[in-house]
């Protein structure tokens, strides 16, 4: 196991390194994504419909920003983009301690996707250029794996600041480490010498390549992507509302529980994709395996709710899925465009993400609230089983 960490780790570029610290820092705050429906019903009385326009919103402004983001990366510096992101999506943050209206409090989140999802395609375009095809792979687990580890301590802290502190603070707290990781890399990371990527805008378009938005199979590729991270998401806005609400769960086992997920990622992920690099499995089909977790996880949820053992057994299947689809995904959408083209691939691929975070809190909890929470989740078992049968079918043509 030691040799294994040791070669999981070993030949990575010191700017990924600094990435990925200046990533854990900025993780480690945001547990707010997953109290901010529980802050909108519980502290501001909303209806559990209207948390999940204001969630939709988020992804609204996750789906523009990462478009905007991508747009940017191929005409201008990817490191002065990460750094406006960081300090502007900061100090947005700050500004929802005064908002009670649900337009207030839409325009803030909307606002704050809006910045901090240009990150995505600049963070993207940085490890791409930083590593090498060999360790791309090994380069973008280690990034999720400084998320994970932030994603671990976050929740695990945030469910005691919301239930001892008050929700607010969550804010408070993203706002600070979200300033402090644009601090980091202001100070410590390489910044390239040319201010615009001149070379791949002279370039005729037949040199470039295929524009991301004509190229076929990635657009079907980008579309179950979505399909993917809608399931995927119901872990940020359904399932906290489900272990409050029918479960009543307090807050804190509820930080513990999704703490789980990234403290499972950061034991499990590194050795296990540094062990998969040397075996020839095809990418397309560890895709569909971690698809295929999706409808497994939910059905703990299903058959057995409210059982603790059983919510502890949905997040170890769903962190499975994570695992084995998310990397691949990513280095796919990295390893598929030519030069000129990274920052609309990269775009696309956030776009995704950010389109799942719009539809699904609007369709989950809408669902839910309507109907009930088991209708939500068997919704999202049986869209899940095409996507992952769609991906295991693509291989052959992941050319």
């Amino acid at each position: 196991m030691i040799s294994i960490y040791k070669e999981a780790f070993s030949k990575i570029n010191t700017n990924v390194w600094i990435l990925a610290i200046a990533t854990f820092i900025n993780r480690s705050g945001s547990m707010l994504l997953m109290f901010t429906s529980l802050y909108l019903t519980k502290e501001l009385g909303f209806s559990l419909a209207d948390a999940g326009l204001v969630m939709g919103l988020y992804g609204i402004g996750s789906v523009l920003g990462s478009f905007a983001g991508g747009w940017l990366t191929d005409r201008w510096n990817q490191y002065d983009i990460m750094i406006g992101s960081l300090i502007t999506s900061g100090l947005v943050l700050l500004l929802i301690l005064q908002a009670t209206s649900f337009l207030s409090v839409g325009i803030i989140i909307f606002s704050y996707a809006f910045f901090s999802d240009m990150f995505r395609p600049a963070m993207a375009a940085s490890i791409a250029s930083y590593s090498t095809p060999e360790n791309r792979i090994r380069s973008l687990s280690l990034v999720r794996l400084a998320i994970n580890l932030g994603f671990s301590i976050g929740p695990a802290i945030g469910g005691f600041v919301a239930m001892y502190l008050g929700y607010k603070w969550l804010y408070v707290a993203d706002a600070c480490t979200t300033l402090c990781a644009a601090v980091l890399l202001g100070v410590y990371l390489a910044r390239p010498v040319r201010k615009k990527n001149k070379e791949a805008e002279k370039l005729p378009e037949n040199v470039k390549g295929l524009s991301a938005y004509q190229d076929g199979f990635y657009l079907m590729f980008i579309f179950l992507v979505t399909i993917y991270a809608i399931g995927f998401f119901q872990l940020f806005s359904s399932i906290p509302q489900f272990f409050s609400r029918q479960c009543q769960y307090t807050e804190d086992v509820i930080g513990l529980l999704m703490a789980f997920n990234g403290a499972l990622v950061v034991l499990i992920e590194m050795p296990l994709i540094t062990w998969l690099q040397n075996k020839p499995i095809a990418l397309f089909k560890l895709i569909a395996l971690g698809t295929i977790c999706i409808p497994l996880a939910f059905l703990m949820l299903l058959f057995f709710p409210c059982e603790l053992g059983f919510a502890a057994l949905f997040i170890f299947i769903i962190t499975l899925s994570e695992i084995f689809a998310m990397p691949f995904m990513m280095n796919f959408s990295l390893s598929r465009p030519t030069k000129g083209r990274q920052g609309e691939y990269s775009a696309l691929y956030s776009i995704s993400y950010g389109v799942a975070n719009m539809i699904a809190p609007t369709i989950g909890l809408g669902l839910a609230a309507r109907y009930g929470f088991e209708i939500t989740f068997l919704v999202v078992v049986l869209a899940s089983i095409p996507v992952a049968l769609a991906f295991y079918f693509m291989q052959p043509k992941a050319t």
